[in-house]
């Protein structure tokens, strides 16, 4: 490896290096036409249909929401039925969680990873491709099969024994557990990518405390990602062999337990919490240091709190179990727990704060999404202290106060910090800026609509209304705070209709933006916006935690990567030094392909588990095309 100094800025470079650039696009692009748009490896397309396609859930998920709040505008309304209702908010609170909030976090590592920490591609980027063919078709699977009305309709959590075999006639659950096989599969494929990226492919120099801090949070994430999903795989992959094979895992009566699956659900679904909090805690660093000009305060406490959630979100999970009979013992210590991983959350907010004081921030429309997490956030970690407690949490639990502090914790907590990185990075996907009055307007119709909405379901827990009701009697003093969160949910689709327009008006039609319109300090911002293909000319080396303001457009190098290949460098784990030149993979259709077989195979087991053997037939000759030596490096990795 060959080191550098200073390099001139793009305005200065030679005309050698202009070849040199033109080599760069030859070998890192994609080919144009359906084939090139079905083959493609590089992370930043991958990237974009991952967001693109989780925010169209997005929407799709917020009109079964609508639904819902028609529904139950009024006491013994008939808008729906009640099997159908079953439906919309079994496929609204599974679509909302396995369809968007955890791949939407992913997928901004996926585009953005890569280039914070310096390289020119994700590591492993044909599972990369792979990961999102099989989360697209576990979508396709979960909506199909609502416009079919034949959805699940055993709530997104799938409780047995409602959903096993005896009470759960037909194909709904069956549906439910292997969407959660197809969004699971893509999760933890992501997750390795990303782990690998950010331990062997990062910029020379950029050691573990030079580390920006969001690919901090998504490595944190990717852990829990990787230790957390097996668990629901497991639960999935175990009420579909009660169901279809006639295998007793959930039954006491054939020596089961219905309460193991409770175990194994939420020994995923509280982690599941902070893999779609943690990236969150990520974007709101880096754009609070950008906004104020200023070093995020306290790195090394940031960095620390958030492994600590990490760890502390194991030993959370049967909070949500204190009305399951469980010996009380066992429940003081989750609730200590429950109560200790404030500590952390605290410790983020306080160093958020601090940076905001030591700076003069500038209120751009993603900062306001951020004090609006900051606002929303806290008022969910309160009533997170509250259900935390036993005595409290037996009194309102399965109530309308839990359903709003579930949506304080997951939009407060993560889709407020989404919406300003969206934001906030859309000029560095798309070369242009989005509006800041549309932005303004959005923020504010998002803001009130939601606290609108969510607020008074506290007042409607504490007055006794269940959740997972799709109507209620007259007498009950439930309709007017109703009638009051339905027409407040208005608003909230209002402020997110238009900043979907925004996105596609900008898209088109927003100012150009330039390399670094935010003047911000991670490599990011070193380069075009949109990035070329190759996403760096040259790999930079990192001599700070804020490189583009101690360096500014004249970064130093490292050289010695070939022009006529894809090749990355690969880096130490601590202190990042240069080890070897790896090749990476080129463009090919057998991830899509794959994809494609799997799809079929898992699908076609819902009905009959002989198309687990008779599928694996197809899947296999796909991977045999995918790892098959070409007898070029690239395709050999």
């Amino acid at each position: 490896m060959t080191w550098f100094g200073k390099i001139p800025s793009p305005a200065d470079l030679a005309a050698g290096d202009e070849k040199a650039e033109a080599a760069l696009r030859r070998t890192w692009s994609t080919p144009i036409g359906v084939l090139g748009a079905l083959s493609t490896v590089d992370h930043k397309i991958i990237g974009r249909r991952y967001i693109a396609t989780a925010f169209v859930f997005l929407m799709l998920g917020g009109v079964l929401a609508l639904a819902m709040r028609l529904q139950l505008a009024f006491p013994e309304a008939r808008f729906i039925s009640a099997d159908r209702y079953n439906q919309i908010f079994t496929v609204h609170g599974s679509n909302m969680m396995f369809l968007f909030a955890v791949p939407v976090m992913e997928a901004m590592a996926v585009y953005l990873v890569p280039l914070m920490v310096g390289t020119r591609n994700i590591a492993f980027p044909r599972l990369n491709a792979f990961s999102y063919w099989i989360f697209l078709a576990g979508g396709l699977l979960l909506w199909i099969s609502l416009a079919l009305d034949t959805a699940p309709d055993v709530g997104w959590f799938a409780y047995v024994p409602l959903a096993g075999p005896q009470y759960g006639p037909g194909k709904r659950a069956d549906i439910w557990a292997q969407m959660i096989t197809f969004t699971e599969v893509s999760a933890l494929a992501v997750a390795v990518e990303i782990v690998v990226t950010v331990f062997k492919l990062r910029a020379p120099g950029m050691s573990l405390d030079r580390i920006p801090i969001f690919v901090w949070s998504m490595l944190v994430t990717a852990f829990l990602v990787i230790m957390a999903m097996p668990a629901i795989m497991l639960a999935s992959s175990s009420l579909i062999l009660d169901r279809l094979v006639g295998t007793q895992f959930f039954n006491p009566a054939e020596g089961g337990d219905a309460l193991l699956w409770q175990h194994l659900f939420w020994f995923f679904g509280h982690p599941e919490v902070y893999i779609i909090f943690l990236p969150a805690v990520g974007m709101v660093s880096a754009m609070i240091s950008t906004f104020t000009q200023r070093p995020t305060f306290g790195y090394l406490p940031l960095v620390l709190a958030m492994i600590a959630t990490g760890i502390l979100a194991f030993g959370l999970w049967v909070h949500h179990m204190f009305v399951a009979g469980l010996p009380r013992v066992g429940s003081s210590f989750f609730t200590a727990s429950s109560m200790a991983i404030a500590i952390p959350a605290g410790t983020q907010i306080f160093c958020w704060l601090a940076t905001l004081w030591d700076g003069r921030p500038i209120f751009k429309t993603p900062m306001l999404f951020i004090i609006g997490f900051l606002i929303t956030f806290v008022i969910g970690g309160l009533t997170g202290v509250m259900v935390a407690s036993v005595p409290f949490d037996t009194q309102v639990h399965d109530t309308y106060f839990v359903v709003a502090h579930f949506h304080y914790v997951l939009i407060g907590g993560s889709v407020f910090p989404l919406i300003g990185a969206i934001y906030y990075w859309f000029p560095k996907m798309t070369g242009r800026m989005m509006s800041e009055t549309l932005g303004r307007w959005a923020f504010g119709l998002i803001f009130t609509g939601f606290h609108l909405t969510f607020f008074p379901m506290h007042i409607l827990g504490l007055q006794g209304m269940p959740r997972r009701v799709y109507t209620y009697p007259p007498e009950l003093p439930w309709a007017g705070l109703n009638l009051f969160v339905s027409l407040s949910a208005v608003i909230l689709a209002a402020g997110f209709l238009i900043f979907f327009i925004d996105v596609l008006r900008s898209f088109r039609h927003g100012p150009e933006a330039g390399s670094n319109p935010w003047n911000a300090s991670t490599l990011e911002w070193a380069m075009p916006s949109p990035p070329p293909p190759y996403n760096f000319r040259h790999i930079p080396v990192v001599e700070s935690r804020e490189p583009l303001w101690t360096s500014g457009e004249t970064l130093p190098v490292a050289t010695g990567l070939r022009l006529d290949r894809r090749e990355l460098i690969v880096s130490s784990v601590a202190a990042a030094d240069p080890e070897a030149r790896e090749a990476s993979p080129a463009d090919s259709i057998w991830p899509f392909l794959a994809a494609i077989a799997t799809s079929i195979m898992l699908i076609a087991s819902i009905f009959s588990p002989w198309a687990v053997i008779w599928g694996a037939i197809p899947v296999a000759i796909t991977l045999t095309g995918w790892f098959w030596p070409k007898q070029t490096p690239e395709d050999e990795s």
